[in-house]
């Protein structure tokens, strides 16, 4: 018996690949994943090697579709989510990158954007873009590679390139460079797009010397991205919806309504609230983003970003070997009492909102000699709760403050992160049934482009909450709790080596 209008969803992520099939009813027929090597070749400095990414995502769709295709599943469409911020740049002829990606986490351009702030350019980057200034974004990256790489810019100048974050070289490979096309929502990553009018920003392409010929064609969320080749597949399939990972996580969770907040923890953290067809400017250094564009609506969000999360936890297991797998990370934590007064601020690759310092380095606070590898790890998963307080934190002082938390991602399979989490933030967290949000977000895009679903009510109808976790801290061991995590905060930016 067939399953009929189901759904190709690939999730490029930082570590990994993810490729998911789901049914329309959002139930997963089939999955895969494979990680791929992260590359660190000077302090700061994040890569990873394009084919690596082309490599493992075609391996992992061609093992899901096989899968799927064992239990009668009809694919028709694919959708599309990705690690946002990361920066391509390729031949237009060859298909070849010139250089590796230089990945979101990426610190190497800090001193290109103090520049450009000591210039006075902060507010133009803005007010147009909801951004700030800062190496996390794709501009200063793409303008890096073009002067740092043989030929780049003259190659540049004559049209020869083009730039896309990962989305848009998976649509170009898949499409076999019949496409070149992004989304909005990726767009809005770039520092390069103006969020109000839509579109690629003259003043902001001049800022950051980078000629327009390297540009894609913006898209809506929901919109026709070419036909995969048959090659490439076995057999051609439209991609009908794109959005970066924690856009298409917050559709995942169907956050359509004003108000709706979710937070995802994979590599990174980050907490994204709809404001509606409003973008709203923060005063306490959260970003204004796209939410997404669906049939011609546009939602804007606030959003704050945290770069290390999940990415301590593979620390822990890769850098400490103080653990083999995540899952072990529960047990531990539940081991001990407390934290023995133990306080990690993973800033791996600087602090993120709503700090935004790129300098930072990581640091450890608190250690006795009866600290042991159950106090780091648990320091470590108490380290992402306490960095969604001070988002929250700072949304509360733009003056949002949520009753509950749609949660998502790996590290929410963990009870008792869940439960911590709910007690230091002092609300509700509501995690998913399908805990695979941003894969299932990009699937519910191309499922509204194919006319799978009908609307986003629909999509909201659907959506089921596997459990509830309330908070329970007594609000003294909270308030001590997060004193601490202020002074490993302080003590962190203070440090200059």
């Amino acid at each position: 018996m067939s399953i009929r209008n189901c759904i190709l969803s690939i999730d490029q992520g930082t570590t990994s690949s993810r490729a998911i099939i789901f049914g329309p009813d959002s139930q997963i027929l089939a999955s895969a994943q494979q990680e791929f090597e992260q590359h660190y070749p000077n302090d700061g400095w994040v890569e990873h090697t394009p084919e690596d990414i082309w490599s493992s995502t075609l391996q992992v769709c061609k093992k899901a579709l096989v899968e799927a295709s064992g239990k009668g599943a009809e694919v028709i469409a694919v959708g599309i989510t990705n690690q946002r911020e990361t920066t391509m740049v390729w031949d237009r002829k060859t298909g070849k990158p010139i250089y590796n990606s230089i990945v979101w986490q990426d610190r190497r351009t800090a001193a290109q954007c103090k520049t450009l702030r000591e210039a006075g350019h902060s507010e133009l980057v803005q007010s147009k873009t909801g951004l700030l200034l800062d190496p996390y974004f794709s501009a200063s990256k793409v303008s890096w590679m073009l002067d740092n790489v043989d030929g780049a810019r003259q190659k540049a100048e004559a049209g020869e390139l083009a730039f896309g974050t990962v989305d848009s070289f998976l649509i170009w490979r898949l499409t076999a460079g019949r496409v070149h096309a992004t989304d909005v929502t990726n767009a809005s990553r770039t520092n390069l797009f103006n969020i109000h009018t839509l579109k690629w920003d003259a003043d902001l392409l001049e800022l950051f010397c980078i000629p327009s010929s390297l540009l894609p064609t913006v898209k809506e969320c929901t919109d026709d991205f070419g036909k995969t080749c048959p090659k490439m597949l076995g057999y051609s399939l439209p991609i009908l919806g794109v959005a970066g990972d924690q856009h298409a996580a917050s559709i995942g969770q169907c956050c359509f309504q004003k108000g709706a907040i979710k937070s995802t923890y994979g590599t990174g953290c980050f907490v994204m609230l709809n404001t509606g067809d409003k973008a709203l400017k923060s005063k306490n250094k959260l970003l204004t983003t796209v939410a997404y564009t669906i049939k011609g609506q546009t939602h804007y969000a606030l959003e704050g970003s945290i770069f290390v999360a999940g990415a301590a936890i593979q620390w822990l297991r890769d850098g400490l070997h103080l653990i083999q797998c995540a899952s072990e990370t529960e047990s531990l934590a539940e081991s001990i009492n407390d934290n023995h007064g133990v306080f990690l601020v993973p800033a791996f690759a600087g602090l993120g909102a709503p700090y935004w310092e790129p300098n930072a380095r990581g640091a450890i606070f608190g250690l006795t000699r009866g600290t042991t590898g159950a106090h780091l790890v648990r320091a470590a998963l108490e380290s992402v709760c306490l960095q969604t307080h001070d988002l929250l934190d700072a949304m509360a002082e733009d003056g949002v403050k949520p009753k509950h938390i749609k949660i998502d991602g790996g590290m929410v399979a963990n009870d008792w992160v869940c439960q911590f989490l709910a007690d230091i933030l002092n609300i509700e967290a509501k995690r998913p049934k399908i805990l695979e949000t941003t894969a299932l977000g990009a699937a519910y895009l191309a499922g509204l482009q194919a006319g799978i679903y009908q609307s986003t009510a629909e999509l909201a109808s659907m959506n089921e909450i596997e459990n509830h976790f309330a908070p329970q801290m007594p609000q003294t061991t909270r308030q001590k709790l997060l004193k601490g995590w202020s002074c490993a905060i302080q003590s962190t930016l203070g440090f200059n080596a």
